[in-house]
């Protein structure tokens, strides 16, 4: 469905923000896209869903096709037309109208009254709280209920590949649960996923297939499962890198305590 192809991405003339990266995205699969704060992810969505523009950067070799056709020269509209729709990373719902005037600006580009309408009930199956508070302002629902606005508003545009960056961030435990959930079930409606995220447990368990972006290149890709079993995985993304993180804390905690009892020893006996 969608091919990525030695892309390389600027921003400005001196920040190279991705390096060569190559990933594909199967008709019927879920793509995890891990990495931590600076690899690349959110460039790469932003690449794919036209909108890199809007943030002053430049796709300066490679390419993105979605089946055949080309599309990282495209505009973001003409991109969604396509089938390729995106949730933007923190929600970014429109606050002040209401849950269903929301939904309805999402649907505003579908063929007609019948496809808003069966869109329109997929989400509300989804998501039946957005339903029962169809008339509430947005801005008024729990962080959770907003993402999954946000994920339902993309939905109502029909993609055959949603693309979701950062779905679980500043979520509950439970709720990151339901996230998970859903997007198991929009993939297996038929629709194709690529997830961005730093929750690594969390993609892992959704995807079929992952990368891990490391400043800007793939350091590591192949199924979510290889990735799970994957020792380096493990250590910086399953749990192991926070310990290390600790670790590391300790030992310049104790460089600096060595450091200054150093420097006190030495003015006393000077």
């Amino acid at each position: 469905m969608l091919t990525v192809r030695n892309l390389h991405v600027r921003y400005g003339r001196s920040v190279a923000a991705l390096h060569g990266i190559d990933l594909d995205v199967p008709d019927d699969g879920v793509l995890a896209v891990l990495g931590s704060n600076g690899a690349g992810k959110s460039t790469l969505l932003r690449t794919i869903s036209g909108t890199l523009r809007l943030h002053r950067g430049t796709v300066s070799g490679g390419e993105v096709r979605y089946g055949e056709r080309r599309i990282d020269r495209l505009d973001p509209a003409a991109i969604v037309g396509l089938g390729v729709v995106g949730v933007p990373e923190g929600r970014q719902i429109f606050a002040r109208m209401s849950v269903d005037e929301n939904l309805r600006a999402g649907g505003i580009g579908a063929r007609s009254a019948e496809d808003r309408a069966r869109a329109r009930e997929r989400v509300h199956e989804l998501f039946p709280v957005l339903a029962e508070r169809a008339r509430q302002r947005a801005g008024l629902l729990s962080g959770g209920e907003q993402q999954m606005l946000a994920i339902g508003r993309a939905l109502m545009a029909g993609p055959k590949l949603l693309l979701l960056d950062e779905p679980s961030l500043g979520l509950a435990p439970k709720i990151v649960e339901r996230i998970a959930g859903i997007i198991r079930e929009i993939h297996q409606q038929g629709t194709a996923v690529v997830l961005v995220e730093q929750n690594a447990v969390m993609a892992l368990q959704v995807a079929d297939q992952a990368v891990v972006l490391e400043t800007g290149t793939v350091a590591l890709a192949g199924s979510a499962a290889e990735l799970s079993a994957s020792e380096e995985v493990q250590r910086l993304y399953l749990g192991g890198h926070a310990e290390s993180d600790t670790a590391a804390e300790e030992e310049a905690a104790l460089a600096r305590r060595q450091r200054v009892g150093a420097r006190g020893l030495s003015r006393w006996t000077g």
